[in-house]
């Protein structure tokens, strides 16, 4: 079953993500679990604002769990977390 993440930063936030950002990428693709994703920015695309995952996983309590262990979460970087169960119907791969 797939899970959309949608995390967006707390403001002023662009340090934390940028110092937690390879420990974050390390950590999802060492998951396996990632189907698809990346950040959100502003409208120019300089500046990154959040984050969109899309993950594998058995049930919502195991996205909960890989998602208590990101480094974003550990440091704190998110204002707001939805995780949101998500049907892949365009382009699936």
């Amino acid at each position: 079953m797939l899970f959309c993440l949608i995390g967006t930063d707390k403001p002023n936030a662009l340090d934390v993500r940028l110092a937690n950002r390879e420990a974050h990428v390390k950590y999802w693709k060492e998951s396996g679990r990632i189907a698809a994703g990346g950040p959100f920015t502003s409208d120019d695309g300089a500046t990154m604002t959040g984050s969109l995952l899309a993950i594998e996983a058995a049930d919502r309590a195991e996205v909960e769990a890989l998602v208590a262990e990101d480094p974003y979460t550990k440091a704190g970087l998110f204002a707001t977390v939805e995780i949101r169960a998500w049907k892949w119907v365009l382009n699936p791969r």
